[in-house]
């Protein structure tokens, strides 16, 4: 990881605060977690295009632990808090991998909000299968469930990144 000076500490210090503000503003929210907010993961992939993947993961892994301290409690259980907090917002900073270009951008956060989703179905299917509506399948059902609030994340975040993108460009750094 590259040394973090001042200037990345402070803006991972506004961007977490911004993306934990707007985790509270929910345009939908699922009955065993998980909601469309308005674009919450933004300003963590606008960190991680901007900077990079190894200060992007460090900043994302906060901003799961941050999720689970500060947000509603659905499980105390370490497997929870691993697949649904640290591991599903920490995948975020993947976003970095692709930044030198709109297209990289894009596949970047698709990227990111694809490895969320992934750890999102396997705790689903893991531990919450007791969930799934009795003679369904648990992989199924945690894909379903999971897929109705980060599909229409993912699209909030691609067209903001998208629109934002040029301007991070003429910030970033290499």
């Amino acid at each position: 990881m590259k040394k973090m000076t001042t200037k990345m500490l402070v803006e991972a210090g506004v961007m977490l605060a911004l993306a934990q503000i707007l985790s509270y503003i929910k345009i939908y929210e699922g009955p065993f977690g998980g909601s469309v907010t308005a674009g919450s993961m933004i300003p963590i992939i606008l960190y991680a295009i901007r900077w990079g993947v190894s200060p992007g993961l460090f900043v994302s892994i906060t901003y799961g632990i941050l999720q689970f301290i500060l947000g509603p409690k659905y499980s105390f259980h370490i497997m929870s808090i691993l697949l649904d907090y640290v591991l599903a917002f920490g995948v975020l900073g993947f976003a970095g991998l692709f930044r030198d270009s709109l297209r990289g951008v894009v596949l970047g956060t698709c990227l990111g909000v694809f490895l969320r989703f992934t750890s999102h179905v396997l705790s689903g299917a893991i531990i919450w299968a007791s969930y799934a509506p009795k003679g369904t399948n648990p992989w199924i059902y945690s894909i379903t469930y999971n897929a109705s609030y980060l599909l229409p994340e993912l699209l909030i975040s691609i067209g903001v990144v998208g629109v934002l993108y040029k301007s991070f460009k003429s910030l970033a750094v290499a």
